[in-house]
This record gives C-alpha cells, structure tokens and sequence, in this order.
C-alpha cells in the first residue's frame, strides 16, 4: 500500500485500509474503488490522505507522503515564503525593540495569513511545520510557527475571524523580550545557572513592556507578559491561575510548547507529535486550559491518523485509529497485525515517515 494525499486521488484507485472518519466511523471499506462521488466525500470529511492498493496506482508513486510532501511544489512555495516571512519579522520586530518604530499588524498579518489560505487546510499547515522540523529554530522562526499553530487552535476551538487574527498577531510578538536577553543564554546547550534562568524569566516583563507602548491589542500585550503563566499557578512569572490568565495567553502557553518540543535541539532531536501529546497527558492537564488542551492534543492526533511511523522496537506501521481515553497511544498496524498502544505499553510511536 501506498500513501496519497486526497488531492491526488483519482478514479478507479483502490482503497487499502478503512478510511475513518473524525469519530473512527468507516468512511469507506477497504477493498472499495475509488470514484468521483467517493473521492468527495473524503474531501468533505477532511480527510487529508488514503492508503492505495499498489497495483491501482500509475508506475512511479513516491512511497512515502511526507517525501511526497516535502518534494512537492506546494512545500517549496510554503517554504520559501516562511522564509521571507520570517526575515520580514525579524527586521520589524527589531526595529521595535531596538529603535521604538511603531508596527503596522495589518502588514505583520499579511504573510502569514496568505500562507494559512495557500495551504488549503491545518492539517496541511501541520504536516509542512512538521517537515520543516530537520533544521534548528532560531527566535523568529518560532515566533512564525507559534502565529501559524494560534490561527489554527483558534479555529479549533470554534473563534471568530477576527479572533483567529488576534491569536495569529500574540504568536507573531509573545516572545519579542527575548530580544532583551543575552544571545550567550538563550542559546546555550547546556544546564542554566540560576541567574541565568532568572535572566531568560525577565524576557516576559520586557517583551510587556515593549508593547505597551505600541498600538496594539491588550490581548497582545498580555499574551507577552502570561504566555509562562500556568493554571495551576506553577508558571511566572506573576504565578497566577486559571481565569486570571488571558485567554490568548493560555492558548499561547500551549502552543509554544508544542513547538518547542517538537523542534529540533542542539541537544537532542526533534520529538514526534505522539511523545509531545504523551508528555501532554502526563504533565499538562492540570497546568493547560482543559477544553483547549484537550481540543489541541485530539485535533493534532486526528491530524496524523493514516500516516506511517516506526514504533519504539523499530517497526514500521499506520496510524489507523485513535484512543479518546489516550490520544498518544492510537492503534497501530504493522503488516497484518494491529498494536493497541493503549494494552502494549511498552512500545511508542517513536516518529513519522
């Protein structure tokens, strides 16, 4: 079997495992051939990608869907222009912080907005993020992937517009403090000292600070200074809870985590979305708005059902249904056999392919 993304369907390919839907209802069998009205109906469920019968497909199908993603010309446009966006960013945040020019957030939105529509969907917005992961992220980087990951949840949870926007411009500016901090600290591979953490902690104060006097939203403002704030009260760096944490901050909070952990390090490679949502479970509930937390982890899950990864032991396998007690731990097939995570504990899905 092979992988293709919905876009590329046609008629007469045959289906190689269930299609799911959002709720692990069977779209369409196994076994089924594909025709106009059964290729539509995937595309209103939102189905990203199926798995085809080898002996349907035309000669010379890439085998893997994230190489077929990363070659395709769509990736390179999505790359391209993150780039761009990036160095766009970079110069006008620095000229804020360093020069106290006023931002437009109209023109900060433009880019990344226009990237969101190109790319057709969030999962496709997810599946590019996720490729792009080989190379180490520096501030502005982070900063675009965390604006993209805001449009996104925002829309998960049912915002407005407008809302979405607002999110988008907290992901674009949460972390303009960290221009205020020595570049020696914040890239440093090793352990910090306890000064130097008290350093990097300050960048939520300054990057306040920094936009107080800029005309933008509250919203933004204070996502600067509570993005670290955690409900339970264990974040800073005022250790607020709950309610008293605005809600643009709380989505934030999530957001820049999920990034940071599945990013690339200098001191450790970039961590699937499975083991980040694990960590999720394990550690966040209680630290993360619920129905945001709970609506992101489901939602990036959902994202990946149907795509090949290799397993903790080293097998490779398919994603083909997810647990709603664990989102980390989805029911696997490798080969013939189907590996429930949630009984085989000891096995994780170590990374994508």
């Amino acid at each position: 079997m092979k992988k293709l993304p919905t876009a590329q369907l046609s008629p007469g390919m045959v289906v190689g495992s269930d299609v799911l839907s959002y709720d692990n209802r069977i779209i369409i069998s196994q076994g089924q051939e594909l025709s106009e009205t059964l290729i539509t109906r995937l595309e209103l469920y939102g189905i990203l990608s199926v798995y085809i019968e080898e002996e349907s497909l035309p000669e010379g199908e890439e085998p893997s869907y994230l190489s077929r993603v990363r070659s395709s010309p769509l990736f390179q446009e999505f790359q391209t222009e993150f780039d761009e966006q990036t160095a766009s960013l970079k110069f006008a945040v620095s000229e804020m912080v360093e020069k106290n020019v006023e931002i437009d957030p109209r023109t900060l939105l433009e880019g990344p907005l226009a990237m969101i529509q190109k790319a057709g969907s969030s999962g496709t917005v997810l599946d590019m993020l996720h490729i792009m992961r080989a190379n180490d992220d520096v501030t502005f980087a982070h900063c675009m992937n965390v604006a993209l990951l805001n449009y996104i949840l925002a829309g998960w949870l049912g915002w407005s517009e407008e809302e979405q926007q607002t999110a988008m411009l907290c992901g674009l500016l949460f972390d303009v403090g960290k221009l205020k901090t020595p570049k020696e600290i914040l890239n440093k591979p090793a352990a910090l000292t306890d000064p130097e953490k008290a350093s990097i902690h300050q960048h939520a104060q300054q990057g306040y600070r920094v936009l107080k006097n800029q005309r933008v939203d509250t919203h933004v403002q204070n996502t600067a200074l509570m993005h670290h704030e955690r409900c339970d009260g264990s974040g800073y760096p005022m250790k607020i809870v709950r309610e008293q944490i605005d809600p643009y901050a709380r989505l934030t909070a999530i957001t820049d985590v999920y990034d940071a952990m599945t990013s690339k390090r200098v001191y450790r490679d970039a961590l699937s979305p499975f083991l980040v949502i694990e960590e999720f479970e394990k550690e966040g509930l209680e630290k993360y708005d619920p129905d945001m937390i709970l609506t992101f982890l489901k939602n990036v899950a959902y994202t990946y059902i149907q795509n090949d990864c290799i397993l903790s032991d080293g097998r490779e396998g398919t994603v083909i249904m997810l647990n709603p007690q664990r989102f980390s731990r989805p029911v696997v097939q490798c080969g013939k056999e189907y590996i429930d995570l949630m009984k085989e504990r000891n096995l994780r899905i170590q990374r994508l392919i």
